[in-house]
C-alpha cells in the first residue's frame, strides 16, 4: 500500500576526522542539520527527519508486479470485460476479468465491491464459475488476470506474495482458495485461447501452481500472503481461483487490489508490535542486524536514548519510524501510525426514583446525560455515553376528557366523574409514579325542541359543542313511522348548520322527530347519540 514516511539519511563529509555537520561558519552557526538530537541545529525551524538535510531511502518491498494497484491506465473502463483498460495487464483467461475504476464502471449490480478500496481507485473483479438465467451451474467457468514480471522470479529464492481480495456477502464470495500460477515464458499468456470453460491454467502445459491460501470474508477487504520458493525462473504470473470445480446455486465473485511480489528479506524490516495495541507493556520492535545501527523517530523527531530494535517505551499517538545506517547506506523502514484503539457505545438505562446507578466512580440519582472512559478488557479505552432515565422522579400530570357515562382508566382504577385525581403507579421495574389525572366531560348540547319558521333564531336542528367538537360526521332525522326526512354529513357544529325542517323542500308536520349522530372530538373517537326532537311553528 502507498505510504508517505518522513525520509531521513545522515550523510558525513569527511574533512580529517570531523562530519561536516560539526563545521561552523565564522559566526558559529550550524551549516547542516544533525538528524538525531531532537533539536533545530540549522536554524530553519526543521527538526531532524523533517528537514530536508536528512533524507535517505525507505525500505519497502517493491512489487514485481506491474502496475500491482491498477492505478495506470490507458481508458477508463465503461463496461464488464476491460481489463485491458489497466496498463501491463493481461487478460488471462478466455473467460474475462473485470476492470473496476471510480472513473467510471463501478462493477455489476449484484455484486457491489467492498468501499473504500484498500489502495487507489481501480481493483479487479473475478468470477470462480457462474449461474446464468436459471440454468445449470458453469463451474469451468474460471477468470484470471496476468502479467509479465518487471524482473523474473529467481529459481530457489524465497518470495513472498501479499494482496487484497474483497468479498461480497458469504452467499456471493464463499470462502476461496486464491491461487497463485506461474510460468517460464511470457509467451504463454494468455491460456486457453476460444475456451471459455478451460478453467485454471495448469489444464494446459507450460504453468504450475506456485501457492494459494484460503481467505474469507464479507462486505470487507482481507489481507492474503503466499509465500513461494520457484524451482524454475518464473517470467509470468496469474492470479484467480483455485482448479477444482466449485458447485454453487449462482454466481460468485471477488476482487483484487495491491499485489506486492518481492523477495522476502524486502518485507523483513518492517516495525511490528509486540502485544495488544492496547496492553500496558505495548511497544515496537523491528529485527535486529548485529551490522546495523538503529535510532527511533515519532513524527520525524528523534526519541533520545532509542536505539535498539526494541523501543523501551511508547510515547503516545503519532508516526514511529527507525532509521537504519550500515557501513555505506542509510534506511528508513516505513512509517508506523500509533492510534491507540478507543471505542464509543451509547447506552440508556432506567432506575426508580430514590434507586442509584453506578457509573464509573459515581453514584447517579437524577436523570440526564452522563459520559465517562472505562478500560476493556483488553486494556482499551471505552467512551460511554449514558442516557438515564428515573421513574417516578417528577409527577405525571394527564388530562382527559370523556363523556357522562363513560370511565377513564389509569392503571387498574377507573374514573367517572370529573376532578383530580393522585394514583401511584408500579411500573414493570419495580418503580413507583405519581400520575395526576385531571378529569373532566365533555359538553355537547342536542336541542329537544326547534322552530323553522325562518324567524332568524332557531331555524337548525344540529348538535352543538366546544371546540372539543371537531364536527358532526354524520345526521340522520326520521319521522315517526321511521322514514329518512334528512341526513347530513360533515357538517359544522353551527347554529346555521343542520337540519332545517324540511323534507323534500316541504317544511314537515309539527311533531315528534328521531335523530341519529355520530360526532367526531378532538381525542379522536367517534360517538353515536340518538334522541328525539320536537318541531313546533
Amino acid at each position: 500500500m502507498n505510504t508517505s514516511p518522513v525520509i531521513l539519511c545522515l550523510t558525513y563529509f569527511v574533512i580529517g576526522l570531523l562530519p561536516f555537520s560539526a563545521l561552523m561558519t565564522g559566526e558559529g552557526k550550524q551549516l547542516e542539520e544533525i538528524c538525531d538530537n531532537a533539536a533545530d541545529d540549522d536554524g530553519d525551524g526543521l527538526i531532524d527527519l523533517n528537514d530536508p538535510d536528512c533524507d535517505c531511502p525507505v525500505v519497502e518491498p517493491v512489487s514485481l508486479i506491474p502496475n500491482p494497484s491498477f492505478e495506470e491506465m490507458s481508458c477508463c473502463p465503461s463496461d464488464r470485460s476491460q481489463l485491458y483498460c489497466a496498463d501491463d495487464w493481461i487478460q488471462a483467461s478466455d473467460a474475462t476479468t473485470d476492470f473496476l475504476h471510480t472513473c467510471g464502471y463501478m462493477g455489476w449490480p449484484e455484486f457491489p465491491p467492498p468501499l473504500p478500496f484498500p489502495d487507489g481507485e481501480g481493483i479487479v473483479g473475478f468470477r470462480d464459475g457462474r449461474v446464468l438465467n436459471q440454468s445449470n451451474p458453469q463451474p469451468g467457468w474460471k477468470e484470471y488476470a496476468g502479467a509479465c514480471l518487471l524482473a523474473p522470479l529467481q529459481a530457489h529464492t524465497e518470495y513472498r506474495f501479499e494482496f487484497y481480495v474483497g468479498f461480497v456477502n458469504p452467499l456471493l464470495s464463499p470462502p476461496i482458495n486464491i491461487t497463485f500460477f506461474g510460468t517460464t515464458d511470457c509467451e504463454n499468456l494468455p491460456f486457453g485461447e476460444n475456451n471459455n470453460f478451460f478453467g485454471c491454467p495448469t489444464n494446459g502445459p507450460g504453468w504450475v501452481k506456485l501457492g494459494s491460501t484460503r481467505l474469507q470474508g464479507s462486505n470487507s477487504w482481507i489481507k492474503g500472503e503466499i509465500t513461494v520458493t520457484p524451482n524454475q525462473d518464473m517470467h509470468a504470473i496469474v492470479i484467480g481461483p483455485d482448479c477444482p470445480d466449485v458447485r454453487a446455486t449462482q454466481s460468485i465473485y471477488y476482487f483484487f487490489d495491491n499485489l506486492v511480489l518481492a523477495d522476502e528479506r524486502s518485507f523483513s524490516l518492517r516495525i511490528a508490535e509486540t502485544e495488544h495495541p492496547c496492553a500496558e507493556d505495548f511497544t515496537l520492535e523491528i529485527p535486529d542486524d548485529p551490522d546495523l545501527t538503529f535510532q527511533w523517530y515519532k513524527n520525524g523527531i528523534a526519541l533520545i536514548g532509542e536505539t535498539a530494535p526494541k523501543l523501551s517505551q511508547m510515547y503516545g499517538n503519532g508516526q514511529y519510524l527507525v532509521r537504519m545506517i550500515g557501513e555505506d547506506e542509510c534506511q528508513l523502514t516505513q512509517a508506523y501510525n500509533r492510534q491507540k484503539p478507543v471505542s464509543e457505545e451509547f447506552v440508556e438505562r432506567t432506575i426508580c426514583e430514590g434507586d442509584q446507578l453506578t457509573f464509573g466512580p459515581n453514584q447517579l440519582l437524577t436523570p440526564g446525560s452522563y459520559i465517562d472512559t472505562f478500560k476493556t478488557i483488553d486494556n482499551c479505552d471505552s467512551i460511554v455515553h449514558l442516557e438515564l432515565a428515573v421513574i417516578g422522579f417528577q409527577p405525571d400530570t394527564v388530562n382527559a376528557i370523556i363523556f357522562e357515562g363513560e370511565h377513564y382508566e389509569v392503571g387498574n382504577r377507573q374514573f367517572g366523574r370529573p376532578g383530580e385525581y393522585p394514583v401511584r403507579l408500579t411500573s414493570s421495574l419495580g418503580c413507583d409514579s405519581l400520575v395526576i389525572l385531571q378529569l373532566d366531560h365533555y359538553h355537547i348540547y342536542l336541542p329537544n325542541v326547534f322552530s323553522p319558521n325562518d324567524d332568524g333564531f332557531n331555524d337548525h336542528f344540529n348538535v352543538l359543542g366546544k371546540g372539543d367538537l371537531i364536527e358532526i360526521q354524520n345526521l340522520k332525522v326520521f319521522n315517526r313511522w321511521g322514514a329518512l326526512v334528512y341526513s347530513g354529513d360533515h357538517l359544522p357544529p353551527s347554529l346555521s348548520a343542520g337540519w332545517d325542517g324540511k323534507f323534500n323542500n316541504q317544511m314537515v308536520n309539527p311533531g315528534i322527530y328521531v335523530y341519529l349522530a355520530n360526532v367526531l372530538m378532538d381525542d379522536g373517537k367517534t360517538r353515536q347519540f340518538s334522541g328525539s326532537v320536537l318541531v313546533i311553528r
